[in-house]
């Protein structure tokens, strides 16, 4: 199908919502929110891909967009300069068709960060990130990320019970990030907070969230001017390309809105597939497939960043597959990519995706391809390998038919992950993590480390106070297996030196 031109007396067919022109109403269109497309979103993603790579749908209520959910012509959008990432393209918006408290403004209105950059701009932008995350040391990542998290399950090990959304999953990633960030407790928390509201379904929520988070973040930018440390902040503030602190708040938005949300949900979904699913919780001898293939198979079948990526054609644009099949999209309407439906696509040549198959758009690709990836799955790993150590019997409190999914267009997340266990004895002391005013260390060499001159990047830091963190935890009495113990694999872990 195609739109025609807007423009006087373009019009489109009656009758056929596929060929609405941009700024026209929704009504009608495929819903990507509400309970039902959060319950199945699949045979939505099934009904869109018969109409052809790209459709016409709704991201929330008055909000038109065209959704791209061809596995090839995701690519072809993520990959291509005929596609601009400047959100101040979006017409309806700049119309004010759409009102800016609507729910889906904070993800998708402009900021001056890299996400919504382009060329040039882009490129700088992106260096002082890759940069700064260069910087950052893996290994002493993974030994924070197993200290928190065995802090967290001390808080709720004693109930034999909780919640591993909100009690793990959720608060895990925010403990990491805000550590690399520099921040101390009390900004961490509000930090978390924040990043939790911003993908609310209730409008004035997130909009509550996105400006908490922005003032959260001056205030960090302004502490590490004053007192720069071992931390990615610091980093991006004395990076020889120089940020202001205005682009500097926005590329930490970035920063920790990527890392948590969708970081959360990948934790929780993998856990659950772990739990749920026998392919995964077989003996050690038993040829079960490992933790790693898990956390993949999710990034497949359940990708957390489940629609995104949005795009503005810079003329029109017609995008097709290889059946001929396709959408002449029109400049100023938000294009976003299925990660979900592109991932899930049957394959044209009949073959199934093998588990060590990474070709997933989970991270995206392109220019913008996520800058994270590797810290991303470090904490992912870690978070699961430290929570089935010190748990090795956790079990699902309700039947796996009875778990829900946060509604919204953007993530596949669970609502909630309720479980039980052997309680754990109440600890004299829970370990703390270590304490958020402590630095990051820095990689002792990185080959990012330089200016555009060649020169040594060398910007102030500070040694590291944070003691050095255990890299593995006893199981403790209260936890021992009963029964058939689950035959959970690392081969991953192994592999990086654990």
């Amino acid at each position: 199908m195609t739109i025609p031109p807007s423009g006087p007396g373009a019009a489109p067919p009656p009758g056929c919502p596929a060929h609405r022109p941009p700024g026209a109403s929704a009504a009608g269109l495929p819903r990507l929110y509400g309970p039902a497309f959060a319950a199945d979103p699949d045979t939505t993603y099934a009904e869109l891909r018969a109409q052809g790579p790209a459709s016409w749908v709704e991201l929330a209520p008055g909000v038109p967009a065209i959704v791209v959910t061809d596995y090839g012509a995701a690519l072809e959008v993520l990959r291509s300069s005929r596609f601009s990432k400047d959100a101040r393209r979006w017409t309806a918006l700049n119309q004010g068709l759409i009102p800016m408290d609507n729910q889906v403004v904070p993800m998708m209105g402009f900021r001056p960060s890299l996400l919504f950059a382009d060329g040039d701009r882009h490129l700088r932008l992106r260096r002082t990130v890759d940069d700064a995350l260069a910087r950052v040391d893996s290994y002493r990542v993974r030994a924070f990320v197993r200290r928190s998290a065995t802090a967290l399950i001390g808080e709720f090990g004693p109930a034999g019970s909780a919640d591993l959304v909100s009690q793990y999953a959720e608060r895990l990633p925010a403990l990491v990030f805000t550590q690399l960030f520099g921040c101390d407790d009390a900004l961490a928390g509000r930090m978390s907070r924040a990043c939790a509201r911003m993908i609310d379904a209730e409008p004035a929520t997130a909009q509550q969230g996105s400006e908490d988070l922005a003032r959260c973040l001056g205030e960090l930018v302004a502490v590490k001017r004053r007192s720069p440390g071992a931390d990615v902040t610091s980093w991006l503030l004395h990076h020889p390309l120089g940020l202001s602190d205005e682009e500097m708040i926005h590329q930490l938005v970035v920063l920790i809105g990527a890392g948590t949300v969708p970081q959360s949900a990948w934790i929780s979904s993998s856990v659950m597939l772990l739990l749920t699913d026998d392919r995964f919780a077989g003996d050690l001898s038993g040829g079960s497939l490992t933790v790693s293939d898990a956390l993949n198979e999710v990034l497949w079948e359940q990708s957390p960043m489940a629609n995104f990526c949005f795009h503005y054609a810079t003329n029109e644009y017609d995008l097709r597959d290889d059946s001929g099949a396709g959408l002449l999209i029109p400049p100023g309407v938000p294009v976003l990519v299925s990660h979900a439906a592109a991932n899930t696509q049957e394959p044209r040549d009949g073959g199934g995706r093998r588990p060590a198959n990474h070709a997933h758009l989970a991270f995206g690709a392109g220019p913008h391809v996520c800058p994270a990836q590797g810290i991303s799955q470090i904490i992912t790993d870690v978070a699961i390998e430290t929570l089935l150590d010190v748990l090795p019997d956790v079990a699902l409190a309700v039947p796996a038919s009875e778990l829900t999914w946060r509604p919204g267009p953007f993530h596949r997340s669970l609502s909630a992950l309720p479980v039980t266990f052997p309680a754990l004895p109440a600890p004299d002391s829970v370990p703390e993590p270590d304490s958020a005013h402590d630095s990051v260390p820095a990689r002792t060499s990185a080959p990012s480390d330089t200016t555009s001159g060649g020169q040594p990047w060398n910007p102030p830091t500070s040694p590291s106070s944070t003691p050095q963190a255990e890299t593995s935890t006893a199981r403790r009495p209260g936890s021992a297996p009963r029964g058939r113990r689950r035959g959970w694999s690392f081969p991953v872990g192994w592999s990086r030196g654990r």
